[in-house]
């Protein structure tokens, strides 16, 4: 389990999973920012 926190200071997160073998990196997913209503970069954050 992982959180992504949207890159636009709002404060919004979401929780998701992932493999840890197929993305060792920090996962960059393009979700929607309800606060900023418009659609942001959400990174992981550990």
């Amino acid at each position: 389990m992982v959180t992504l926190r949207s890159t636009a200071g709002t404060g919004v997160t979401y929780v998701t999973r992932k493999s840890r073998l197929n993305d060792p990196d920090r996962l960059v997913l393009r979700k929607y920012d309800p606060v900023a209503r418009q659609h942001v970069d959400f990174r992981e954050q550990r």
